[in-house]
């Protein structure tokens, strides 16, 4: 079946009397015809190895460039301190958004969500989450189908790919999946769930895909922290109330439309943006020369 529409997934809640997640995980069971146990078996995998991603990071890993690698154990130390603007949550948060998207440029093992680029938003949310709320993995799970559904919708009406939308696609997407999750977790209902998204998405339209020397490192490491830290603080407009003036799915089609009036040089080809100026041309060369 596949849903192209936000506003299907909340139709299909309202018509079947299903949580949001349970509609998501039938869409999947009829699409690969697997059993519901085989289904949200999957799912669990998917999370677990965002858990065992988490916790194998190692500080001293370095990238092959150098350009990462470090600084998740920096927002670790920063974290223990008192002396922050922030409180434990999203510092958590921060770090371990920084620690997947090292992990990943250090060719760890991670999960793409919704892709490699993106790796560290819906893990440092969820992840967080789990340990600070004491939440169970089942619930942590049911999260996640959240989460894919929204990404779904995402993948089919607009994109999830950097080289055909920017970096909107990307890290929006994913800070769009986090929001609807952790609002779920929350226990928001349909509505906040996808304003959440919304709101999330809505606040990443336009970013640009300019990696420095093409690699998934610089800037994007840190739009991963970004990215997360806009979720939750996505989730919390909507469940106090506020609503996206424009609806979901709109915001959603706004995300294609922008994508496509990108110039080519905005989109993860390196030739403009960041990847322009002197300090990245100058690492590229360097690169290049080793």
């Amino acid at each position: 079946m596949g849903f192209h529409k936000l506003q299907e997934i909340a139709d299909w809640v309202q018509q079947k009397n299903l949580p949001f997640w349970k509609v998501v995980m039938q869409d999947d069971r009829q699409e690969r015809n697997v059993s519901e146990e085989e289904s949200f078996g999957m799912m669990r995998s998917m999370y677990q190895a965002m858990r065992e991603a988490d916790q194998s990071y190692s500080p001293e890993l370095r990238s092959a460039s150098g350009m990462a690698g470090g600084d998740g154990a920096r927002l670790e130390q920063f974290r223990r301190q008192e002396n922050r603007l922030i409180g434990d949550f999203l510092t958590e948060v921060m770090e371990k958004a920084v620690k997947m998207a090292e992990s990943n440029a250090c060719m760890k093992r991670i999960v793409a969500a919704p892709t490699a680029g993106s790796c560290g938003v819906i893990p440092a949310v969820l992840l967080t989450y789990e340990k600070q709320k004491e939440a169970g993995e089942d619930r942590m799970t049911e999260a996640l189908f959240v989460a894919a559904g929204i990404g779904e919708v995402i993948a089919a009406s607009a994109s999830i790919s950097g080289a055909e939308g920017g970096c909107q696609a990307e890290i929006g997407s994913a800070s769009a999946m986090a929001a609807g999750a952790v609002t779920y977790l929350e226990g928001g209902n349909t509505e906040e769930i996808l304003h959440a998204a919304a709101l999330a998405l809505k606040n990443m339209l336009g970013l640009t895909c300019d990696p420095v020397a093409g690699l998934v490192e610089v800037p994007c490491i840190k739009r991963n922290v970004s990215g997360a830290v806009n979720a939750v603080v996505s989730s919390q407009m909507a469940l106090a109330g506020i609503r996206s003036v424009i609806p979901p799915d709109e915001v959603i089609d706004s995300m294609r439309r922008i994508g496509k009036l990108l110039p080519g040089c905005l989109r993860e080809t390196s030739q403009d943006g960041l990847a322009a100026t002197p300090t990245a041309q100058k690492i590229g060369k360097q690169l290049s020369e080793k």
